[in-house]
C-alpha cells in the first residue's frame, strides 16, 4: 500500500525533511518527487543517465577497480589484513565522481589505513594528510550524525545545546563541493553561445547547470547522488565479500562461474551479466540479508486493508510515521521459508523463487519499489558486478581477520547466545547511518591467483 496501491497518500513526511536538511538540503534522500517540484524536476533530469547506453560503458569501473585491487595487493604483500570496507569505499566515490561529475576526487592514490595494532606514523600522516581523506572522513561523521539524530527527531536540538556537531564535517565537505559546483557553473557560462555541445561525454552535473545555476540545488543534488553512488554500492560490495569469506562454497561456485563465462583475464561486457545467474543470486541474496532500512509517514487521514480475511481496515491518522524494517521483512520465515536466516543465494534460482517471490514481489525491497524505485538500481548492479568478476579473477579465497578487529567494534560475548537468530554467527557489527556498514571496518586477507593459473 504504502509503496504502491496507496503511494499518493504517504510520503517521507516533514521530521524527514527536518532532519536530513542540512546534510542532504532538498535532494532525493530527503524529501519526495510527489510533493516537492524541485525534487520531482531533478529526478527526471537524472534518469537519462541511468540508460543503458550510459551505465554499459565500463571503461570508469575498469580504471578504478584496477587501481583498488593494486593497493589491494600491495597491502597483502607488505604482511597486513586490508580494510576492505575503507578500500571499497573509495572504488565506489571515485567511480561515483567521475560519473556523475567528470570530476575525479582519487582517493585511492591515498594510503589505506593500517590495522589498530600498527604504530607507524608515516602511514597514519600520509592517510590523514591525503586531501580526499578529510572529505571522506568528514562525509561519513556527517551521516553518523544525522542517523544519531534521527533518535531524537524534531528534539534533537536538546541532544546538542552547546554545539551544533555538523557544522565541523559540513564544512568541510562543503569546502570540498563548492569548488566542483562553481567549476560546473564556469563552463556553462563559457560554453554559452557555441553552437554544438557534446550530449554524449556531458556529465550529471553539467547537465544540471544547464538547468539551474542555483548553488544550493546543485550542491543538494551532489550530496544526494554521492550518497547513493558511493555509500549504497560500496555497502553492498563490502557485505557481499563478508559472505563470500564466511561461505567458502559460495566464493568458489561463484568463480567457476566467472571463469566460465568470462574467463580467467578478460573484462566483462553489458551483455556478460545477463548469462551469470549465480552472481546476481549473490548481489540479491546479500541484500536480503543487508538492506536499507526506511519509512514513509502519513499525508492523509487513510486506512490499510486488514490481513484478515473479511477483517475492518486499519486506521491511519496523519502525519504519523510508518516505519516498515526492510531488514526484518526481509528476514522473515512466512516470507521467505523456514531458512530465511541463512544465507542461501539458491533461493533465488530454484522452486523457492517462484514459491516466494514471484507471487509477491514486494517481499524484497533492497531498491524501493513504484515510483520511489532507486533510478541507479542497475548502475549498481552493474558496478558491483564489474568489481566482482575482477575481484574474484585475482583472488581465489577471502578470510576474516578477527584479531584485527578493533576490540570496540567486534560482536559482544552475548550474541554467541543467540540460537536462533544470525546473531550467534556473525563475526562482524553492522551498523547504519543512512546506509548500512561494518562498525570499524571488514578486515580480511585474500588468497592470490598466481599467473598463468
Amino acid at each position: 500500500a504504502i509503496l504502491a496501491t496507496q503511494v499518493d497518500e504517504f510520503e517521507k513526511g516533514p521530521e524527514t525533511r527536518f532532519l536530513f536538511s542540512p546534510l542532504l538540503g532538498t535532494g532525493v534522500f530527503a524529501v519526495d518527487d510527489i510533493i516537492h517540484d524541485n525534487h520531482r524536476f531533478h529526478r527526471s533530469m537524472t534518469r537519462p543517465f541511468f540508460s543503458r547506453d550510459r551505465i554499459s560503458h565500463f571503461d570508469n569501473f575498469d580504471r578504478h577497480a584496477e587501481d583498488a585491487i593494486h593497493q589491494l595487493k600491495n597491502r597483502l604483500h607488505e604482511g597486513h589484513p586490508v580494510d576492505f570496507q575503507d578500500l571499497i569505499a573509495r572504488f565506489t566515490l571515485d567511480s561515483a565522481t567521475e560519473f556523475l561529475f567528470g570530476n575525479v576526487v582519487n582517493s585511492l592514490s591515498g594510503s589505506l589505513p593500517y590495522p589498530f595494532y600498527v604504530k607507524s606514523s608515516d602511514a597514519t600522516c600520509s592517510l590523514e594528510e591525503h586531501p580526499s581523506s578529510h572529505f571522506v572522513n568528514a562525509f561519513t561523521e556527517a551521516q553518523v550524525i544525522t542517523a544519531s539524530r534521527m533518535r531524537f527527531g524534531v528534539h534533537w536540538q536538546l541532544a546538542e545545546f552547546w554545539r551544533n556537531k555538523l557544522n565541523r564535517p559540513m564544512k568541510i565537505v562543503n569546502n570540498f563541493i563548492d569548488p566542483i559546483v562553481a567549476e560546473a557553473i564556469g563552463r556553462k557560462r563559457e560554453m554559452e553561445g557555441t553552437l554544438e555541445k557534446d550530449g554524449d561525454n556531458e556529465t550529471l552535473l553539467e547537465n544540471l547547470v544547464n538547468s539551474t545555476e542555483d548553488p544550493i540545488t546543485l550542491q543538494d543534488e551532489i550530496m544526494s547522488l554521492l550518497v547513493a553512488g558511493r555509500d549504497t554500492t560500496a555497502s553492498t560490495l563490502t557485505f557481499i565479500v563478508y559472505m563470500l569469506a564466511e561461505h567458502p562454497k559460495v566464493l568458489h561456485r561463484l568463480r567457476q562461474e566467472i571463469l566460465e563465462k568470462i574467463g580467467p583475464h578478460q573484462r566483462p561486457m553489458y551483455d556478460d551479466f545477463r548469462e551469470m545467474k549465480y552472481l546476481k543470486a549473490v548481489i540479491n541474496e546479500t541484500l536480503r540479508l543487508y538492506p536499507v532500512v526506511t519509512c514513509r509517514t502519513s499525508k492523509q487521514d487513510t486506512t490499510w486493508p486488514s490481513q484478515v480475511p473479511g477483517g475492518k481496515p486499519i486506521f491511519i491518522p496523519a502525519n504519523t510515521r510508518t516505519p516498515y524494517a526492510v531488514f526484518l521483512m526481509h528476514r522473515r520465515k512466512d516470507l521467505w521459508g523456514p531458512n530465511a536466516l541463512q544465507f542461501d543465494p539458491d533461493r533465488f534460482l530454484n522452486e523457492r523463487l517462484h514459491k516466494y517471490l514471484t507471487p509477491n514481489p514486494f517481499i524484497f525491497l533492497p531498491f524501493n519499489a513504484g515510483p520511489q524505485i532507486c533510478l541507479g538500481q542497475q548502475f549498481a548492479y552493474h558496478e558491483a558486478s564489474f568489481f566482482l568478476v575482477q575481484l574474484l579473477q585475482n583472488f581465489s579465497a577471502i578470510s576474516l581477520v578477527p584479531d584485527t578487529q578493533p576490540p570496540k567494534s567486534r560482536p559482544p560475548p552475548v550474541w554467541a547466545e543467540d540460537k536462533e537468530g544470525r546473531k550467534g554467527v556473525e563475526k562482524i557489527r553492522p551498523r547504519t547511518h543512512l546506509t548500512m556498514y561494518v562498525l570499524g571496518g571488514l578486515w580480511l586477507t585474500m588468497q592470490e591467483v598466481k599467473q598463468g593459473k
